[in-house]
C-alpha cells in the first residue's frame, strides 16, 4: 500500500493578508518581500489588501483562516495598538495568532512647512508652551503608528498640543505642507522627497543615530528631547495552530529575503532597516511593545473604543 508524504511547504499559493491601503511604505517593503519569497518558493504569494476599522477588519479574516501557514497576516505596531485601543476586537490578538517574524522597521521626521518661521525643536516647544493648545500634530488617524508616535513625542516635549487626525498619511502630509497644521511623524522615506524640495523641514529624526538620508539633521535626542526615540515595525503572523516546522522555516526564509542584495536599495530608499529576530524573540518583542502603547495610552489619555 502507497504511504501518502506530506508535501513540502509551499505546495500551492500563499496569501498573505495586508490590513492596510496600497500605497503605505508599509504596503510597498512589504510587497518587496513577498515578491522575492515567491520567487524562492516557486509558489505564487497574493497580497490581499483588506484596510478598515484601524487594520482590525484584514486581522479578523487572518484570525478565521485555517492553520495551515497558506494565509499569513503582515501587519506592524496596529496588532499591539488595536489592542488597546478597542474594547471589543473580533479576535484575540495574543491568542489567536502566533509571531513568525520581523520585516522591518522605519524611523520617523518630525516635519513642520518652512513657512512656519520654526528652525528647531527648541522654538517648536517654545511656542506650544506659550500658547497652550493652540499647536497641532496631525497624524493617519487615531489609533495610527503615527498617533502613538506623536502622543509619545508631545509628552516627551511636555507641551499642550491638540490632535488632528486625518484619513490617512498623504491628508496630513498636505495639510503639514500647506501649514494647516504645525507638525506630524511621516517616515523618513515618506517625507523625503518633500524635504529635499524645501516643501518640508526636517526638525529631528526618532533614530538615537542620524539617519544616512538625512545626515544634517540631529536625532530629537540631540535637539533636547531626552530619552526619545520610536519607530514604525512590521512582520509576519499567522493563525495559531501552524505546525513549528512552517513557522521555523517561513521565519528563516524572511530573515533571508530580507538580506538580499536586491533589496538593499529599495530598503535605503524607503529608510527601511531590516530587523531579524527568531519567531520567540519576536513574540518577546511584540509584548513589549503592547506594554509600551498601554503606557502611552494611559499617560495620553486615549480610552478605548
Amino acid at each position: 500500500m502507497a504511504v501518502a508524504r506530506a508535501q513540502p511547504y509551499p505546495s500551492k499559493p500563499v496569501r498573505a493578508v495586508f490590513p492596510i491601503s496600497p500605497g503605505s511604505s508599509l504596503d510597498i517593503v512589504g510587497r518587496l518581500v513577498c515578491q522575492k519569497l515567491s520567487e524562492a518558493w516557486g509558489q505564487q504569494i497574493v497580497v490581499d489588501n483588506r484596510p478598515g476599522a484601524g487594520g482590525t477588519l484584514g486581522t479578523a479574516l487572518v484570525a478565521r483562516a485555517p492553520a495551515d501557514g497558506y494565509t499569513l497576516l503582515v501587519s506592524g505596531i496596529s496588532q499591539t495598538i488595536n489592542t488597546v485601543l478597542y474594547t471589543q476586537l473580533p479576535y484575540n490578538a495574543q491568542q489567536d495568532f502566533i509571531e513568525i517574524a520581523p520585516i522591518a522597521s522605519m524611523y520617523q521626521v518630525l516635519a513642520i512647512a518652512p513657512s512656519q518661521g520654526i528652525k528647531s525643536v527648541a522654538q517648536l516647544i517654545a511656542l506650544a508652551k506659550a500658547k497652550p493648545g493652540h499647536v497641532t500634530y496631525g497624524s493617519a488617524g487615531i489609533g495610527s503608528g503615527a498617533h502613538f508616535a506623536a502622543e509619545k513625542l508631545r509628552l516627551a516635549m511636555a507641551i499642550d498640543a491638540l490632535h488632528v487626525p486625518y484619513k490617512g498619511g498623504p491628508e496630513a502630509m498636505n495639510d503639514v505642507m500647506m501649514a494647516r497644521i504645525h507638525y506630524w511623524l511621516p517616515t523618513i522615506g515618506t517625507a523625503l522627497p518633500f524635504i529635499q524640495s524645501n516643501r518640508l523641514l526636517a526638525l529631528g529624526v526618532t533614530s538615537t543615530q542620524r539617519s544616512a538620508l538625512l545626515p544634517d539633521v540631529p536625532t530629537l535626542i540631540e535637539a533636547g528631547v531626552a530619552g526619545y526615540e520610536e519607530s514604525l515595525w512590521f512582520g509576519v503572523w499567522a493563525p495559531r495552530g501552524v505546525s513549528a516546522g512552517i513557522v521555523d522555516k517561513i521565519a528563516k526564509d524572511v530573515a533571508r529575503t530580507i538580506d538580499l542584495p536586491a533589496l538593499r536599495e529599495p530598503f535605503r530608499k524607503l529608510a527601511a532597516e531590516p530587523l531579524h529576530m527568531t519567531p520567540a524573540e519576536f513574540a518577546r518583542f511584540v509584548r513589549r511593545e503592547n506594554d509600551s502603547v498601554k503606557q502611552i495610552a494611559k499617560a495620553a489619555g486615549i480610552k478605548a473604543q
